[in-house]
């Protein structure tokens, strides 16, 4: 057994390599975005697992079923939002019959510190009747991921890992066992399991409902749904989920006597488990982080004969990341007293588009195009660009999701609310912009897309686009927008006059126009000229 010191995400990542993956997919999306970088690197040094980044979600997680029907493992990682993408292919993916192990990681981002919400992933992997495994810790993360594949072998459905951002970006020791070989190339048994057509996909349901049993018996008899019963105190019984566990136990030992404790690291819900302990106890409380979600379970419709406290009873804070000061009120535990420094308060710093973007200089040439027009709508979408809401900018008024902003100018044109402007990254266009342009392109509305091309995945740290810039003007018309009312412009200041006199001109047209800003991004471009000097001399390739 080796040691190393990985980051959560890497040990996820880690953990799927030694349960021999033939495959992994994903979207770049904050906590998650290093679990798909190490699997690159990894590939880059050793030739596998076949790794890639995708045009979005639900892409990644179609090409990871693939791989499941020819009978190899597989695992997709997102973000939490990103699951939202990818909820059409895995709630059905439940239903089929997998048949190499498939692994779907999604990290929650509680607090939201790169996030437009708090969702808990642990609600879809219940909506799907799937298991659910959720890690504590580093070691967890790599033990639970490689779990997970045999897991879903054993019962022949997706497994979840739920991780969240505190784990997913701090570095432990993490004990690394023997590497497990791939599988060999295997087509699913029986292909009719995969076709959910209404006769199949009923008999998969009625499968799938009678399933739920044997995961239940999983859970209630996994090491990592622990259960402690103190003999000293029968007053509070303490459940902890996931990292959440690791607060408590910070706490523990300033508490008077030490309470009962169950920990539960699987989903489905270890009914036995849970039902020994509120026996043992006069009062129960419950510290998991995300939404309410075993407390909810526990707590039903009718008052329960014991306590519960949690987040629905305002113990626990409902908002934001626990830690281990914020759950010490629940224990009974007084606040620590802070270090109090002297000295001038620190500024408030909030965050802003890099010196010298290219999308600060189409959002100059987007102001000098509309300021006079009051009227004008300006939705925006996911990515760097969303950071134009704050001044000086102060040039968008919508973020929702991924690609929304095309679908959301088109219903504010629809509306009479013109002029209407969607401004979308090059990325984020591909991700899923991209079909919300063909519903403007098929109604000729009155709108102008701004497509921000800096040649990257900028708000991630500089993944690769899906497609190269280059295409991003054939693709354009290819859907069928007019080539009159295309146009490629520079995003250099020098060119920002001249831009405002275009965008100004095509947002007067009564009709679509797509205009796409393109110059790199300017921490990629460092990065490749950093690159480029670090190579040894004489290693450009030289034909012979």
């Amino acid at each position: 057994m080796t040691q190393k010191v990985l980051l959560g995400d890497e040990a996820v990542a880690l953990g799927a390599i030694d349960a021999g993956i033939h495959a992994a997919y994903a979207y770049p999306g904050t906590p998650s975005t290093e679990i798909l970088e190490y699997l690159l690197a990894h590939k880059q040094k050793h030739n596998k697992p076949f790794a890639a980044w995708c045009a979005n979600e639900k892409t990644s997680y179609e090409e990871a079923l693939g791989v499941s029907f020819a009978g190899r493992r597989a695992m997709v990682s997102m973000k939490h939002v990103g699951l939202n993408v990818a909820a059409d292919p895995f709630i059905n993916s439940a239903l089929v019959t997998i048949n190499g192990g498939l692994v779907v990681v999604s990290a929650d981002d509680p607090g939201m510190h790169s996030s437009q919400n708090e969702q808990d992933s642990r609600y879809y992997a219940d909506f799907a009747h799937i298991v659910c495994l959720e890690p504590a810790n580093q070691q967890e993360a790599y033990e639970m991921t490689r779990e997970a594949f045999d897991v879903s072998e054993r019962f022949h459905i997706p497994v979840m890992v739920r991780i969240v951002t505190r784990l997913a970006h701090s570095r432990s020791v993490v004990n690394v066992s023997e590497p497990r070989a791939e599988s060999p190339l295997s087509r699913a048994d029986s292909p009719a399991s995969w076709i959910l057509l209404p006769v199949n996909a009923r008999r998969q349901w009625h499968k799938l409902l009678e399933t739920q049993k044997d995961l239940l018996d999983y859970s209630e008899r996994s090491a990592y749904n622990s259960l402690r019963l103190s003999k000293d105190n029968n007053e509070l019984g303490v459940i902890t989920t996931g990292i959440a566990k690791n607060y408590y136990l910070e706490n523990l030992s300033e508490l008077d006597s030490e309470p009962s404790h169950l920990h539960i690291g699987v989903y489905p819900l270890p009914v036995e488990k849970i039902r020994k302990l509120v026996s043992h106890v006069k009062r129960v409380l419950i510290l998991e982080e995300g939404y309410p979600y075993l407390e909810r379970y526990l707590r039903g419709i009718i008052e329960p004969a014991v306590r519960i406290q949690g987040k629905l009873s305002g113990e626990v804070p409902r908002e934001g990341e626990l830690t281990p000061d914020n759950i010490r009120n629940a224990l009974d535990l007084p606040p620590h007293r802070g270090l109090e420094l002297s000295g001038f308060a620190l500024p408030n710093r909030p965050p802003r588009l890099c010196t010298g973007c290219p999308h600060a200089d189409s959002f100059h040439a987007i102001k000098g195009a509309v300021d006079a027009n009051e009227s004008v709508f300006m939705a925006s979408d996911i990515g760097c660009y969303s950071l134009g809401a704050l001044p000086p900018y102060s040039a968008i008024e919508t973020c929702v999701c991924m690609g929304a902003s095309i679908g959301m100018a088109k219903g504010a044109s629809d509306a009479g609310l013109r002029p209407a402007i969607a401004t979308i990254g090059d990325s984020t266009f591909l991700h899923s912009g991209v079909t919300a342009l063909m519903d403007c392109i098929a109604a000729d509305t009155d709108m102008t897309v701004i497509i921000l091309d800096n040649e990257t995945v900028g708000m991630t740290g500089g993944q690769p686009t899906i497609l190269p810039d280059s295409r991003l003007e054939s693709v354009v018309l290819g859907l069928g927008a007019k080539p009159e009312h295309v146009y490629v412009l520079s995003a250099h200041p020098k060119q920002n006059e001249r831009n405002a006199e275009i965008i100004h001109q095509e947002i007067n047209y009564n009709g679509l126009s797509v205009i796409i800003t393109v110059r790199e991004c300017l921490e990629t471009l460092r990065r490749k000229k950093r690159d480029k000097q670090a190579e040894p001399a004489g290693s450009e390739l030289v034909a012979v």
